[in-house]
């Protein structure tokens, strides 16, 4: 990561947004703000909200309240109705890659990544052939583009997962914790890869629990506790001299469990 932070406006800007799962508040009014370019790594115990507050940032949740912006489209004030083009404007600038791959099992690897664009994009098929051929070099998985994801190792299977996502050319990354069904030895091909789009300026918000990977690659890093964000702020200022004495508590039992 270079030391430049990104700039311009924001990207993605969502003010208040709160969710609640029956009686169970989630997200109890969380403000977010992506600048393109940007690296933005969620980060916090389990049930903390994360997941959820990335499933709304492109509609697979619809929120109770707040309001989310993306630069260029309207304005979505959850406390209202959502109307499906507004909901669908999200999921098409934007792209998720999913803990647990979500591959089609009866597609090969190749048309796994070639039909988002063509459904999604209706991009001329042997267009989209052509870019999935050269986002699945890139990734070192050329040659298993014939293979089917059960013929794949979880490295592998998430790579594919990574290429999708970017087959779609969306304005924002969404990462829910890629690497935690993943075998030790097999995360670091996938935070490489990640690393690497952070390098190339693509704009990011990946939830994680791989603190290294948010030291190293965010710009911003949010710790979220009780549905809320308890602190927020650089790398180098949360990790070396977080405010919050919760933040490190939760920072110190990751960092060292057997303490």
């Amino acid at each position: 990561m270079s030391e430049a932070s990104p700039s311009g406006g924001p990207l993605l800007r969502a003010r208040g947004v709160r969710k609640a799962f029956g009686d169970h508040e989630v997200l109890r009014g969380v403000d977010l703000e992506v600048r393109r370019g940007q690296v933005v790594a969620l980060i916090g115990p389990s049930g903390s909200g994360k997941t959820t507050l990335l499933r709304s940032l492109n509609g697979l949740e619809t929120p109770s309240a707040g309001t989310l912006e993306l630069d260029g489209g309207p304005r979505i004030d959850f406390a209202r109705p959502v109307p499906k083009a507004q909901r669908l404007a999200l999921r098409d600038r934007s792209a998720m890659v999913f803990q647990h791959h979500n591959l089609f099992p009866h597609m090969t690897v190749l048309q796994n990544v070639v039909e988002g664009p063509v459904q999604v994009r209706r991009v001329p098929r042997a267009q989209a052939r052509e870019r999935a051929l050269a986002l699945l070099d890139r990734v070192g998985l050329a040659d298993k583009r014939d293979a089917y994801p059960r013929q794949l190792s979880g490295g592998q299977q998430q790579r594919v997962g990574i290429v999708r996502a970017l087959a779609l050319g969306p304005d924002l990354l969404l990462f829910d914790e890629p690497t935690s069904a993943l075998d030790p030895e097999l995360v670091g091909e996938v935070l490489g890869v990640m690393k690497e789009l952070a390098e190339e300026g693509w704009t990011m918000v990946v939830v994680t629990h791989e603190l290294s990977f948010a030291r190293a690659v965010a710009d911003e890093v949010l710790f979220l506790d009780g549905g809320v964000v308890l602190e927020r702020g650089a790398p180098h200022e949360l990790f070396g001299n977080p405010r919050q004495e919760r933040t490190r508590q939760f920072l110190r039992r990751i960092l060292n469990p057997l303490d």
